[in-house]
Order: structure tokens, then C-alpha cells, then sequence
């Protein structure tokens, strides 16, 4: 069976062999940005017409490239849109200058986040798509999608009309082989992260992917969803199916598991060194589940996956285990083992970035539509900055840093290498510089 696709790697690796570079004379006004502003024009603008001082196309333009510069509030975003009015009047017009934080925070909370967050997909989306093509990378493999949620602890009160507001909860769904948030999804409390989930999944095309997700979205409804849109999953087994769970738990004996290693088809292990440990990793998958009384009502169970990991401490000698269960559309142990892995992409990956290097846990906004709108432009920024990092050689924390000093240099590198006719010809010229050595 194929593995799990990774263009993102293929995309680095081009680059880095064929030793193109960012070059100076990049311009930001380039196809990027214009398809952007054909996306910005395309969102409603709901605001009473007549009394619109600032065209809704001209905040998205100075959002996109404020969030991309390191802007994490709407002051900030106000600021730079003032700051760089000049330079943005190259793009559209700005008859009227720049829009306060104020307008940027009420125009946000009047755009609906679907629309905006279907649009920014399809952008991104479109851009991946015409990288891959223009440098010969096949959409070979499976895509890896993560189903996780997130909490914005920033967005919570202690007072409120029934005490308190808690932080506002999304729902991921994560395509961890793109680097793309494909449905970000607001719930009110952690119990509604399972419609939630459903109700993304439904929409989205799922066939040939491979969907990964906690224990709490391992649910028979969730599962026969990704099963009619033609995907597999990858499902984490704990306590809230206790039954199942323990069934499961007690299959995998000591016995069990040394028949599996023994037989090796169904054995994957790999070993490891992280902080200063020895981590081994045990995957042993067994196709056989029909000893399962519910097999019926899991669509497409196929196997039962029970992984082991064993840290060891040298400067100790201590040693710690691990086990986790799971439940499996597919039979192939490796592809397993791969997914099982890489579903914490959406946590070290996308949440992780999205704090670390975007500030959205600090972000104060308590409406949800302005809350879920600045953070898609997080997301956007995310893809576009993890695409555009093997050219510029740095953390993305660092790779905003650097925009928000030398804004034209930058912002013209960043958009330009993501510009397929760019990568293309750069592409050209290298293969060309190589044969003529």
C-alpha cells in the first residue's frame, strides 16, 4: 500500500539540490498577491452600501501582508496598514488611507468564517497545486489529515451574565501532508468537538486520505463518515468505550504480541534519541477482528493496533512504557505506525506555531467571528511561511521578524519563491547550470 504523502519534504528536497535561492529583485506585486486580492474581492461585504469608507478588498490586503509581517493584534495590524499606506497604495487604491483597529475588529466580526475560511482553503490549495506542477512533484502517496481540537485561552472572561466566559474551542481538521488547516471549526464546549468533527468531515473530500483523530472523535458516527467518503482512518482506543477498550486491551497479551513480532508483517519498530533519552517505538497491528461482537458497527474495521513505547534514561538507567491502542481501516503496519506518528503534526505543527510563532493563544478578542477570522489569516500565514521557509533558512518566528524589518525585501522573497513561474525558470536555470559543468 502506498505511504503517507509528503510534498512539503519533496519541496524542501528540490530546492536544497538544485541550490535555488531567493534572489533580491523578487517584487511582492507578484501573481501571489494578485490572486489574494481576487480572493478578498470575492468575500461579501454585508456593510450598509453607501456608508463604506474602506472597500473590504483594501482590509484583507493589509491583514494578509500585516499578519505575514508579524502583526498579532488589531493595533498592530492598524499600525502597519498606517506605516506602509504608501507602499500598499501600489496594490489598490486606499482613497481614504488606512482603516483604525477598531474597523478592523468590526469589519472582521461581520465576515462569516466559512466563506472567508473556504476561500483562504482554495487559495492555498490552488497555490500547493501549482508549485507541485511546475516542479514535477506527482500527487503520489496518502494524505495524512489530523482531526484535533484547540483552545484560545486568551479569549475567556471571569465575568460574565452566568459567571464567566470560557476560551473560545475550534475543531482542526489538519492536512498534515500540505501544511494546510483544510476546516477550522468553533464549538462551545468540548462535548460538541464530536458533531463538530462530523460535520466537517462531511463536507470535505476524503477519498484515498487517511484521517487520524484522539480517542474522544473515535466514534461509530465519525468513523462512517470517513468510510462513505471513501477514506481510511487511524483511531485512538481509550476509556470513554470502556467495553471496547478493555476487549482490546486484554487481546493484546504479552503472547500476542511476541506472535505478532515474530511473524513481522505486522511489526514496525523504530528507536530514537530526544532530550537526552532513548525512545523505542513498538507498533503491532493484527488484522484479526472478527472476535470483535460490534465489528458490524465500525465501518470498515479491518484492525486492531497496540503500540508500545519504551524510554530509557542512559545517566539513570530508568526506564518508563507506554501503551496505546487504536483501531484501523487499513492493514498495512507501516502506513499505520506512519499515522500514528504523524497525527501529532497537528499539535506540533499547527497549534504549536500557532502560539508559539502567531501569538493566538494571546489574543484577547471574545467575538467569535473576529476571533476565528484574525485566526485563519494565522493559518494562511502558517502555509504560506512553511512553504517559503527552505528558501530562507530560518524559524518562522524568525522569517516574520525579518519581514517586519525589511518589509519590501522580505515580503517580495517569501511570495516571490511561492510564484510558480519563478520556481520554475529558477529551476531551469539550475538544471542548466549543472549539465554545463
Amino acid at each position: 500500500m502506498a505511504k503517507i504523502a509528503h510534498p512539503l519534504v519533496e519541496f524542501a528536497d528540490i530546492i536544497k539540490e538544485s541550490g535555488l535561492e531567493c534572489k533580491e529583485e523578487l517584487s511582492p506585486s507578484n501573481k501571489v498577491v494578485k490572486r489574494f486580492i481576487r480572493v478578498a474581492k470575492q468575500v461579501p461585504d454585508v456593510r450598509m452600501k453607501g456608508m463604506i469608507e474602506y472597500p473590504l478588498k483594501e482590509i484583507l490586503l493589509i491583514a494578509f501582508f500585516a499578519v505575514l509581517s508579524g502583526a498579532e493584534t488589531w493595533t498592530q495590524m492598524a499600525q502597519f496598514g498606517k506605516a506602509r499606506e504608501p507602499w500598499l497604495k501600489t496594490f489598490l487604491k486606499y482613497k481614504n488611507g488606512t482603516p483604525s483597529h477598531d474597523t478592523f475588529r468590526r469589519v472582521f466580526s461581520l465576515i462569516d468564517p466559512g466563506v472567508l475560511q473556504g476561500l483562504t482553503v482554495d487559495f492555498l490549495m490552488d497555490n500547493m497545486n501549482r508549485i507541485k506542477a511546475s516542479l514535477g512533484i506527482e500527487n503520489k502517496g496518502v494524505r495524512l489529515i489530523n482531526v484535533d481540537g484547540k483552545q484560545a485561552r486568551g479569549t475567556g472572561r471571569t465575568r460574565g451574565e452566568n459567571g464567566a466566559f470560557p476560551n473560545l474551542q475550534t475543531l482542526n481538521i489538519y492536512d498534515a501532508s500540505s501544511g494546510i488547516c483544510l476546516s477550522m471549526t468553533d464549538i462551545d464546549k468540548k462535548t460538541n468537538e464530536i458533531p463538530a468533527a462530523q460535520a466537517a468531515l462531511a463536507v470535505l473530500d476524503l477519498k484515498g486520505a487517511l484521517v487520524t483523530c484522539d480517542a474522544l472523535n473515535t466514534q461509530k458516527g465519525t468513523m462512517g463518515i470517513v468510510a462513505e467518503k471513501k477514506g481510511d482512518y487511524v483511531a485512538a482506543l481509550k476509556g470513554n468505550h470502556h467495553l471496547f477498550y478493555t476487549e482490546v486491551d486484554d487481546y493484546f497479551t504479552e503472547e500476542r504480541l511476541k506472535e505478532i513480532r515474530s511473524d513481522g508483517t505486522g511489526f514496525v519498530t523504530s528507536l530514537d534519541k530526544a532530550h537526552s533519552k532513548v525512545e523505542r517505538r513498538n507498533y503491532y497491528l493484527t488484522t484479526d477482528v472478527k472476535w470483535f461482537t460490534g465489528k458490524a458497527d465500525w465501518a470498515k474495521l479491518r484492525a486492531f493496533v497496540c503500540f508500545e513505547k519504551i524510554i530509557t534514561d542512559p545517566a539513570t538507567g530508568g526506564v518508563t512504557k507506554e501503551r496505546r491502542l487504536f483501531i484501523s481501516s487499513v492493514k498495512d503496519a507501516e502506513l499505520c505506525a506512519e499515522a500514528i506518528r504523524g497525527h501529532w503534526s497537528v499539535e506540533n505543527i499547527l497549534h504549536w506555531h500557532l502560539d508559539a510563532s502567531f501569538g493566538d493563544d494571546d489574543d484577547m478578542t471574545t467575538d467569535r467571528n473576529a476571533y476565528m477570522n484574525f485566526s485563519q489569516f494565522r493559518r494562511m500565514a502558517l502555509a504560506m511561511c512553511k512553504l517559503a521557509q527552505p528558501f530562507m533558512k530560518c524559524s518562522i518566528k524568525s522569517m516574520r521578524w525579518l519581514i517586519g524589518l525589511e518589509y519590501k525585501l522580505e515580503l517580495g522573497m517569501i511570495l516571490g519563491t511561492l510564484d510558480e513561474t519563478y520556481l520554475e525558470q529558477a529551476l531551469r536555470t539550475a538544471n542548466e547550470k549543472k549539465s554545463k559543468a
